[in-house]
């Protein structure tokens, strides 16, 4: 789902989430899309959503390509609700260029994850003092696995955890600036797109290795209370780790070289803890 809000009457944010697949039902889905719709006009000052969806079966029903305005009952101001109806079924749909966006800040969220409005209000705080990098609430980490030479492996939280370090966060729940909708669009490797569609898969990583490769620097972590309820996606399918291992590594050679850079810096909002 792409979107936008403004987390203060004077700036603008954008919500992004990928195609809803996880569900089976399209009415359920379409109930979904109106939940967080809601959401989003409970929130002063917000400004729009887009939708990305890449399940034909929505065209049976009467949702159309330019969407609706929706008012905000507090001060009258309208939340525009947009569709962008995609009919080929490829993950790089999350990061199609979105030629009208006027915002910098996107917020990338997938629909299987609920969150209180002001830990993202943080991580925009933590992403505006550093805005060429990404920044979220699920990290990941990869290390080099010296029983395969020069490989690597991808780990998830638990190896995040037990080594302290993390060199990426996933776009299930993470800002970065929308000039990186052009890059993976128009500028990465088209092998690597290619390899994401016939893998339904990786389409995270590949925007962090994108990220790092052009800023050189390693992505940012925040605390914050997410609370993800999706139990079919992708990730719970089996040999996920080690399909996601084999991703790092094409991606590796796709550049050339690895560009994550591993970190241990997590932000932690102050005023909500005792001893810092």
């Amino acid at each position: 789902m792409r979107g936008s809000c403004l987390l203060n009457r004077r700036t603008e944010l954008r919500f992004r989430q990928i195609a809803m697949l996880t569900m089976k039902s399209v009415k359920i889905k379409l109930l979904l899309c109106c939940c967080i719709a809601l959401t989003v006009i409970l929130l002063a000052g917000r400004a729009s959503t887009f939708t990305v969806w890449s399940n034909r079966s929505l065209q049976r029903y009467s949702v159309t390509r330019k969407g609706y305005a929706i008012s905000n009952f507090k001060d009258g101001q309208q939340v525009k609700l947009k569709f962008d109806i995609n009919k080929e079924d490829s993950l790089n749909n999350r990061f199609k260029e979105i030629k009208d966006l006027e915002t910098d800040a996107v917020f990338s969220i997938d629909d299987d994850v609920i969150f209180p409005c002001s830990s993202v209000e943080f991580a925009f705080n933590v992403w505006k003092s550093a805005p060429d990098t990404m920044v979220g609430f699920v990290p990941r980490v990869h290390w080099v696995d010296s029983s395969h030479g020069d490989n690597f492996r991808y780990g998830g939280w638990w190896s995040v955890w037990w080594m302290g370090t993390y060199s990426m966060v996933l776009s299930k729940a993470a800002f970065f600036h929308k000039k990186y909708f052009s890059l993976y669009t128009n500028e990465m490797q088209a092998s690597i797109r290619e390899y994401v569609t016939k893998n339904r898969n990786c389409e995270d990583i590949a925007m962090s290795f994108l990220v790092a490769n052009a800023t050189g620097a390693p992505a940012i972590w925040v605390k914050g209370k997410i609370f993800e309820t999706g139990s079919t996606g992708i990730s719970s399918l089996g040999g996920h780790n080690e399909k996601r291992t084999e991703c790092v590594n094409r991606f590796v050679a796709e550049y050339g070289r690895m560009p994550l850079i591993s970190t241990s810096v997590k932000a932690v909002d102050s005023r909500s803890i005792w001893f810092w």
